[in-house]
């Protein structure tokens, strides 16, 4: 018997004693959660409920905003015991140490609690704004937070690429979004990378090969496709197999060998040496003596990738953070974290009211009103205006969003005598330096808007007001400046909705004058509202281009010349559905391929979930958001705005634009999508679509409804042997070389 109960309790004691040390350490590893200890009664009698023992950050944070707004039943505007519409506490998402707590405003007392529950940054000195430690985003901090330890990362960006797949993809709330995000081309950025490469001669193969990508660890990884690809779907679908890291461009070799018959160079140099002797024009250090990898002589589009801020950061980093334009998270958060960046509510709807300046309009007190680097809450939305998307999506000075708000870079010329100091500037070595780190543009070193000051008054209307010949925008990217396109005759006279001369003497011109932004934005619409979650997110795949990555069309919502929409995607990265989803499909004789648009929610101005977009059943009238009655009729489709609550549009469709008799009737549309290549015949769809001269086969829509387009003005570069400059990616070293 004893020896019976002497086996039964050694392994009982062995457990009690691993249970012990197993919370032991647990509560030293993590210190994550302050649990009251939960005590057991042999007692019937109901105990009264306990108040919740709520986590120590909320003991300073009470009044922040929670960060998931809405939850499957409630709405909240604050935090309901110490967690957010999702039931998320702040450490579930943060990490760091719940249990400190305030227990008076003593700043010795906050400062304890600061270093007891705040997670440490590797760097603290690269975390600061204006000489101190802060918690807004700093300044150019290109590749600081792949060197940053994983725990920091999740503290200040639960967010961030590096550690989403733990926090947003955790318990299997986005999982797919944050794996695709991590391997979308917004995030490694090879498309750019292997144009530039390709096109200069420096890679021998037109597919990219090159890509950013981290570790959880923040070591740079290669990116696979898996499985791989077959050699049909990389021609037709520009699926890449994978995609490696750049490498450093010091062991570039030189790509273009014609290079050999330039001007200039009697003797080779030293790298970063220059020659006081040589004529103006003509460095002595041509690119003609270089041989493949030797002497020194490397790759200038390798080096322009790592120096030169075309394209960066990607989403792997956060924004540079330091103009009007530039504010921004990494990861999830650089969209769905919003920041102040421009003043023109078209483009930011209500969020124009927080300024320019990346300045936060947080209930958190601790959050400094005048500091810049701090989003405008603390909260996630799909409420994404067009200002978010222009912080990356304008680069170079001419890209999509840019001239989708009917913008471009300015000339450098017009109202100069605005823009330039009256007695030309010359600026030091040291200034230069420190103005050329801020924006690459070589014409801001002598120009007003390099100081920031100036920089950040350039958009607002009393500034417009006193140009005569131009129009500046209020985002400034990188420090660049955007000047509004209108619409002007073949000889540069302003022109109104009516093609009639605009008087350039006239007060009022730039407001007569049609300004040409795209038609989706004087409707009202932004970016996401065309561009939904899987064109923003990616679908996992790794693309060659945008536009192979593109899921939706213009036909998707407006139909063709034969068809009225189906509201299913088709674009080239529009996936087949499988399963019960495709058996469903079938059997209601809907198209197998694209997303069904009808199927995707918004929330309207109470928070509940409307459709994006609906079918008109009957004949009825609507107000609009500002109360004007719409005459809709039965098939009309309606499309609820993804930004603005309470705000839609009625979508007309190509096939009523061509269709007499109809109110959406353009004779001008007619004959554009009925003209025949015979170039006489029009009216009249013939039987095969072969016989147009404008076929959806082998033209887009917006071959011609794209009014304007942009120069590559800006893009050639030139290269500064001795000028030493960060590295903004990978290594994120300093060195010399610059372009």
């Amino acid at each position: 018997m004893t020896n019976k109960t002497s086996s039964i309790r050694l392994p009982l004691l062995l457990a009690c004693l691993v249970f012990v040390l197993s919370g032991v350490l647990s509560d030293q590893r993590v210190r994550a959660r302050d649990y009251e200890p939960i005590t057991r009664s042999s007692s019937t009698t109901q105990q009264p409920a306990q108040p919740p023992r709520l986590e120590g950050c909320i003991s300073c944070h009470a009044p922040i905003e929670p960060m998931h707004k809405y939850g499957t039943t409630e709405t909240f505007t604050t935090l309901k015991d110490g967690k957010d519409a999702v039931g998320l506490t702040c450490t579930a998402c943060h990490g760091g140490n719940p249990v400190p707590r305030k227990t008076s405003d003593d700043p010795k007392e906050i400062e304890r609690v600061k270093r007891e529950a705040h997670v440490r940054p590797r760097f603290p000195s690269e975390w600061t704004r204006d000489g101190k430690y802060t918690g807004a985003n700093p300044e150019r901090s290109n590749t600081l937070l792949a060197r940053e330890s994983w725990e920091f990362i999740r503290f200040v960006n639960p967010g961030d690429n590096r550690v989403a797949a733990q926090t947003c993809g955790g318990s299997a709330c986005h999982e797919v979004e944050s794996k695709n995000v991590a391997r979308n081309m917004m995030s490694h950025g090879a498309m750019l990378w292997g144009a530039a490469l390709y096109n200069n001669g420096s890679f021998p193969l037109k597919d990219a090969r090159y890509g950013e990508s981290y570790a959880a660890n923040g070591e740079p990884q290669t990116l696979f496709q898996v499985p791989a690809p077959t050699a049909e779907e990389a021609r037709i679908n520009g699926l890449l197999s994978f995609l490696d890291p750049l490498p450093r461009f010091e062991i570039s070799q030189p790509g273009n060998v014609l290079r050999v018959f330039e001007r200039g160079g009697k003797r080779r140099l030293e790298v970063g040496l220059p020659d006081k002797e040589e004529e103006p024009g003509k460095p002595d250090k041509g690119l003609s003596p270089r041989g493949f990898g030797s002497n020194q002589r490397t790759d200038p589009v390798f080096l322009g990738i790592q120096k030169t801020r075309l394209m960066d950061p990607t989403l792997n980093f956060l924004g540079t953070n330091d103009h009007p334009g530039d504010y921004r998270s990494s990861g999830c958060s650089a969209c769905h974290v919003v920041y102040a960046n421009d003043r023109d509510p078209k483009h930011s709807e209500f969020y124009y009211s927080a300024g320019n300046l990346g300045r936060t309009e947080t209930a958190d007190p601790n959050m400094p009103r005048n500091e810049s680097g701090h989003p405008i809450r603390h909260q996630f939305t799909s409420q994404i205006p067009t200002s978010q998307c222009m912080v990356c999506h304008m680069h170079p000075g001419t890209n999509m969003v840019a001239t989708y708000l009917g913008m471009t870079w300015w000339d450098n010329e017009s109202d100069g005598d605005r823009m330039y100091p009256a007695k030309q500037h010359n600026p030091s070595q040291a200034e230069e330096q420190r103005k050329l780190n801020r924006n690459p543009e070589g014409a801001s070193l002598r120009g007003l808007w390099s100081n920031f000051d100036f920089l950040t008054k350039t958009g607002d209307p009393d500034f417009n007001a006193q140009l005569k010949n131009t129009q500046f925008g209020d985002s400034h990217g990188h420090g660049w400046m955007f000047r509004k396109v209108f619409k002007r005759d073949r000889t540069g006279n302003l022109l109104d909705a009516n093609d009639n001369l605009v008087s350039p003497e006239d007060p009022e011109k730039f407001k007569k004058a049609v300004h040409l932004a795209d038609i989706h934005l004087d409707k009202g619409m932004h970016c996401v509202d065309c561009h939904l979650r899987q064109d923003t997110h990616g679908d996992g795949n790794l693309y060659n281009e945008p536009r192979a990555a593109i899921e939706i069309t213009c036909e998707d919502c407006h139909g063709t010349i034969r068809n009225k929409a189906k509201l299913f995607t088709s674009g080239p990265a529009a996936a087949l559905a499988s399963g019960s989803v495709a058996e469903r499909r079938r059997s209601q004789n809907q198209p197998l391929e694209g997303q069904d648009l009808t199927r995707l929610r918004v929330r309207d101005a109470d928070g509940a979930r409307i459709p994006l977009f609906q079918r008109v059943t009957r004949d009825r009238t609507r107000k609009t958001e500002k109360g004007a009655d719409v005459q809709l009729k039965s098939g009309d489709i309606i499309q609820n705005s993804m930004v603005v609550p309470g705000r839609w549009w009625r979508v007309p469709q190509t096939l009523d634009t061509i269709t007499p008799g109809s109110p959406d009737y353009k004779e001008k549309s007619r004959y554009a999508k009925t003209i025949r290549k015979d170039n006489q015949t029009w009216g009249v769809l013939p039987e095969n679509d072969s016989q147009l001269a404008h076929a959806d086969s082998n033209m887009t829509c917006f071959s011609c409804h794209s009014s304007w387009v942009t120069s590559c003005f800006g893009c050639h570069l030139s290269m500064t042997a001795n000028r030493k400059m960060p590295n903004r990616h990978y290594e994120g070293e300093e060195s010399r070389n610059f372009t």
